[in-house]
């Protein structure tokens, strides 16, 4: 069932987006994910839409200690498409971590060496 985005998911979104984005005021409504309770959401949309590519990534420690790792994907048309959230044991997600603990992901860190 669609809904709004919650203020910790919103945070994520925006932290990844960064401030001077276009689409940071089309969130729109979100869908969750059948992934086994990690997180990930699912931007309502066209029925013909598809994935386009990531725009960005971060990561951050779960409750438990667990890394979870976040991808903000868009559509084939550079609409918001998903957010994928996954928790590398595979465990249902216990909380977004706040905007100070979320960083950006390993795989990015190494690359920009």
């Amino acid at each position: 069932m669609p809904r709004p985005l919650t203020p910790a998911e919103r945070d994520l979104v925006a932290f990844i987006l960064g401030q001077h984005s276009p689409l940071q005021d089309h969130f729109g409504l979100v869908e969750e994910m059948n992934d086994g309770w990690m997180g990930s959401l699912l931007f309502v949309g066209a029925a013909d839409r598809r994935f386009g590519r990531c725009i960005g990534e971060c990561e951050f420690d779960d409750a438990d200690g667990v890394l979870v790792s976040v991808a903000l994907n868009l559509g084939q048309r550079d609409e918001l498409f998903e957010l994928d959230l996954w928790k590398v044991d595979f465990s249902p997600l216990q909380r977004i971590a706040v905007l100070g603990d979320v960083r950006p992901s390993r795989w990015l860190r190494h690359t920009l060496r």
